[in-house]
Order: structure tokens, then C-alpha cells, then sequence
């Protein structure tokens, strides 16, 4: 992988591995994919650039949590595979080179986290697994691909919105969150036993814009009212919310729910816990909070300025 990351690609650096764990994505935790951000963070002191090999089952989430605890890094890229190593044609190598090759080419210079896959290298925050077997695994959908990584060599394409960091160095854990799904006829159990469960805040995947059921638009409503943190996303796979229906998402944005953009239910999942997880008695509420951190991210509209203007010259 190494030589054909020079000879291909022209990877000029020398790399040091370091192995941190070795154990399947699907069986992370939270306090230990935060020791990897601890691992990468002490890796970015002594190198330019960084590449984490990783499971594809929760790779979307652990490069979030990265984004959210790096901010505007040096390149660090996320690669795995989708076939075995021992399979006819395995799909690790190439992926791999790929990622040495994105991470030490200057192209990659202002990209923050990234993964590096079937020659694509999208950007963290938005990201997802859209494939269970495709060699193709992840997809940014309303973002795209900012770079790839080819035959023709390493080509940038954009540079993404990175907001500043949001974890400190210091977080080994963060508060519980659940992700609340709607399907047709659901009732307000899974938000009620969420809550029972100790959750802090909620996200609630929305059917297409962000919309609820009754039942569960009620029960939202009535937990903003106390002051429990709920986040609405998209059970669609792609595409923005916005609090358009009465009776569900707009009943849910009056309430004070917060509408995440384009990010996955498993990303806002991410975001909210570390919003809660670094509050501050004399900071802003949670809601303002994360609302600016998804404008800085590109994943709602910038607010309005506050003197009424449209800020437009």
C-alpha cells in the first residue's frame, strides 16, 4: 500500500504506525472512540497528517466525533474496507494507499476529517454509510466528494465548512442521547422510555422534512417545555429539515426543537451529546449553541443578523 502510494500517487513521507485497538467498529463505545480522538490528537503533535484505519460500521460517527473534537486540523482521513483480506479482489489496499496518499498530499491542506474510500474523500460532517456490501460504502448527499484519489493523481474539489472544535482534550465520556425513529403509527412509548432510560436529549428521526406523528409531536413538545433537549433530522437519508407541517415539525420548531440541517440522525445524536457534555453555567443555552455550530458547518443557513438587516452591501 505504502509503495504504491508513492509510486502512484507520489506520497512523499514517512509514516509511522501506531496500533491503538483492535476490535470491530459495531462494538465501539463512546469513552473508547474518544480515546482514539486522544490517539489522534497526540499523532497530529509529531506528523503532518494523519490516516486511521477503522471498521466501516460506525466510521460515519467516529469521524464526527473527530470533526467535533479537531476542528480545523491537518488532513486526518478514515479508510477501512468493504471486502475481507483474503477475498479474490479486496477492496483495503487500494482504499488505504488512497488515504497515505490524500493525507500527505498538499491538496489535502485545510480538509480537517475526512474519509478516503473507493477513490472518493468526503467530508466528515455529513457523511454516512450508504451501502451494506457496495465497494462504494459512504456518501456525503449533499455535499459531494471534495476530492479523489485515482489514476490521474490527487485532485481537490472543495473545501468544507469546518467550525471550531467543540470537544476539549479532556472528555472521556459524553451524556446520553437517544435516537427516536418514526414509522407509521408510532406512539410515544420510545420517547417515553428514552427519557425513563436517562436520556438527556433526544433526536427524533423525522419522516421526510421532520415531521412526527401526533402522539409524538405532543410528547416533544411537552418534554422542550421542560427543558429536555430535542434535535430533529430526516429519516429520508438525504436532504434538509426545515419545521414545515402543523400538528408536527413546525409545532416541534415553535417548541424549540432544533432542525439539524443535513446531518444523520446518528451524527446529531453525536453533536447534541457534545453540546450537553460541555455546557457551561455562564455559556449560551444548548440550543443556541448548536444551532450555530450546524451554520458554521454548512448544515442550516447562517441566522439572520440580529439588527433585522440582511446583512447584504
Amino acid at each position: 500500500m505504502l509503495d504504491r502510494a508513492r509510486d502512484v500517487w507520489g506520497l512523499d513521507a514517512d509514516v509511522e504506525v501506531v496500533d491503538v485497538e483492535g476490535l470491530v467498529s459495531s462494538a465501539l463505545t463512546l469513552p473508547r472512540a474518544l480515546g482514539l480522538v486522544a490517539s489522534v490528537r497526540d499523532a497530529l503533535v509529531r506528523s503532518d497528517g494523519v490516516v486511521v484505519t477503522h471498521g466501516t460500521d460506525t466510521m460515519e460517527e467516529t469521524a464526527f466525533l473527530l470533526a467535533l473534537a479537531l476542528g480545523p486540523s491537518a488532513p486526518v482521513t478514515l479508510t477501512g474496507a468493504q471486502r475481507p483480506f483474503d477475498d479474490a479482489a479486496p477492496d483495503g489496499p487500494r482504499n488505504l494507499a488512497a488515504a497515505l496518499a490524500w493525507a500527505g498530499n498538499p491538496a489535502a491542506a485545510r480538509t480537517g476529517v475526512t474519509i478516503t474510500f473507493a477513490d472518493a474523500v468526503l467530508p466528515a460532517i455529513g457523511v454516512r454509510k450508504a451501502r451494506s456490501l457496495g465497494l462504494e460504502a459512504f456518501a456525503a448527499p449533499t455535499r459531494g466528494p471534495i476530492g479523489h484519489v485515482d489514476e490521474t493523481g490527487v485532485r481537490r474539489h472543495a473545501l468544507p465548512a469546518i467550525p471550531e472544535a467543540l470537544l476539549p482534550p479532556d472528555v472521556t465520556d459524553l451524556p446520553r442521547v437517544a435516537v427516536v425513529p418514526q414509522y407509521l403509527g408510532a406512539d410515544a412509548a420510545d420517547v417515553e422510555a428514552a427519557v425513563h432510560a436517562g436520556a438527556r436529549g433526544l433526536v427524533v428521526a423525522g419522516f421526510g422534512a421532520g415531521n412526527t406523528t401526533p402522539p409524538v409531536t405532543a410528547a416533544l413538545v411537552e418534554l422542550l417545555g421542560r427543558g429536555v433537549p430535542v434535535v430533529v433530522t430526516s429519516r429520508t437519508g438525504s436532504g434538509a429539515v426545515a419545521g414545515l407541517y402543523a400538528g408536527g415539525g413546525a409545532d416541534l420548531a415553535a417548541a424549540g426543537a432544533v432542525m439539524a440541517g443535513d446531518l444523520s440522525h446518528w451524527q446529531a445524536r453525536l453533536l447534541l451529546a457534545a453540546v450537553l457534555g460541555t455546557e457551561d453555567d455562564a455559556a449560551e443555552d444548548w440550543a443556541t449553541r448548536t444551532r450555530r455550530w450546524l451554520a458554521d458547518a454548512g448544515a442550516t443557513p447562517p441566522p439572520p443578523p440580529r439588527d433585522g438587516s440582511t446583512g447584504r452591501k
